[in-house]
């Protein structure tokens, strides 16, 4: 499965951005799929992960509340909301599908191309 990010930019502090992960290649409706991020010399950062139905999804504490998984197996797509943003949210965002593994430790079996989002002050 290809995976394609799309959705970031610059934006200030206090906006908002849909992502959207387009999949390719194959139905990801049996995937659990989710979002990480990668700051400029930083490692990777695990944000959100959805169940292949949709029906459960997990965020660790850092953007609980701010950040909101979906998708559309029918459109094949994965989306990522971003609300009230922050400068430490600058970072590229990558989607990923079959998730596996606990949190911190989550990982993926397919990785996409990224999407810079920039918070600016």
């Amino acid at each position: 499965v290809q995976l394609q990010a799309s959705g970031g930019g610059l934006v200030q502090v206090g906006d908002s951005l849909r992502l959207s992960c387009a999949a390719s290649g194959r139905s990801i409706s049996t995937y659990a799929m989710g979002w990480f991020r990668q700051a400029a010399g930083k490692g990777r950062e695990f944000l959100a992960y959805i169940s292949w139905s949709g029906d459960s999804t997990y965020y660790p504490d850092s953007v609980k509340g701010r950040f909101t998984i979906s998708r559309d197996n029918a459109k094949n797509m994965v989306y990522l909301q971003l609300n009230s943003l922050k400068p430490g949210d600058t970072a590229i965002y990558y989607c990923a599908a079959g998730l596996h593994g606990d949190y911190p430790a989550v990982d993926a079996n397919h990785w996409g191309r990224g999407t810079q989002v920039t918070v600016s002050s």
